[in-house]
């Protein structure tokens, strides 16, 4: 498909299949006692002497935590991704059917992010707030050149979380109203990505080569800064572990580093297919965010 044809059809599938949260969520309904909110082994410390040591209570806890720290993370990554759909906005054609989308695309982000904030605020749980070096760096994203790194973050923020909530919303075992915001999220997220996987490929066409590295490279310091997001060190607290304990214990576990590869498989298939993870600094950049594993093995 062109660019056009493929804007059109994202168009036409945003106004056949979307969600309500609101409605289509029951926030009334109570939780599940002894439901987890994430599946047991996709909790940073799963299978870690400090995990052993949890009470049953404490694991669910726990999980509970990291699905509110995830979804904290959602709404900071969702409006720096905004930042970029404005612009796209403002600088281009408001006429064509890519502006179009790219503001229907700004709609869809707005409900999940309310969605997010419903999910936290009926957990009982205090948002997660982003760290100040992750506050910092969502002023750059403003400065960002609009092109594959703009692109490639915006599918760094939408493709992590997409994986995982893929198969959360299909295990049974977790909390049906977390299922629902994952179903949610994945279903209009899939439009999401596919735009921006079009836009990237097309964005590189017209670089050089230093113009292309400059890209990889924010892209690489990105995926670092995305990774570290994801889970808050202050999750730890809630079950009486200091939070550079469970964030050392968490680094170090080969189950989570394997979740961490899990989650990004697919993105990171896409950019060495599509260019953007070429040159030895740039993938000790990514080896090192441990979304790219070492020795090729994927989780």
């Amino acid at each position: 498909m062109t660019r056009e044809q493929t804007v059109r059809r994202l168009l036409s599938s945003s106004a056949e299949r979307f969600y309500d949260p609101e409605v289509d969520i029951d926030w009334d309904a109570p939780w599940v006692d002894g439901m987890p909110f994430v599946p047991e082994h996709r909790v940073t410390l799963y299978g870690t002497g400090l995990w052993q040591d949890l009470t049953p209570e404490q694991r669910l806890e726990l999980g509970k935590h990291e699905a509110v720290s995830m979804v904290s993370y959602g709404i900071y990554a969702e409006a720096a991704l905004m930042h970029i759909l404005l612009r796209l906005v403002t600088e281009g054609d408001p006429a064509t059917a890519r502006t179009r989308y790219t503001l229907t695309e700004i709609g869809d982000e707005c409900r999940h992010s309310t969605m997010f904030a419903r999910f936290i605020e009926k957990s009982g749980i205090r948002a997660y707030r982003q760290p100040r070096i992750a506050a910092r760096g969502m002023k750059f994203i403003s400065l960002l050149p609009i092109g594959p790194a703009s692109y490639g973050l915006a599918l760094l923020i939408e493709e992590i979380l997409d994986r995982g909530q893929r198969e959360t919303m299909l295990d049974e075992n977790v909390q049906p109203h977390m299922r629902m915001l994952n179903r949610i999220h994945v279903l209009e997220e899939a439009r999401h990505i596919s735009f921006a996987r079009t836009e990237l490929v097309a964005s590189t066409k017209n670089l050089n080569a230093v113009q292309l590295l400059i890209n990889r490279l924010v892209l690489a310091i990105a995926a670092n800064l995305v990774a570290y997001m994801l889970i808050h060190p202050r999750v730890y607290i809630s079950v009486g572990i200091r939070p550079r304990d469970g964030r050392k214990a968490a680094l170090d576990n080969p189950h989570y580093r394997q979740t961490m590869a899990f989650m990004a498989e697919k993105l990171v298939n896409f950019f060495e297919e599509s260019g953007m993870l070429k040159g030895r600094l740039i993938k000790a950049l990514w080896y090192r965010s441990q979304l790219l594993p070492k020795g090729g093995r994927r989780g």
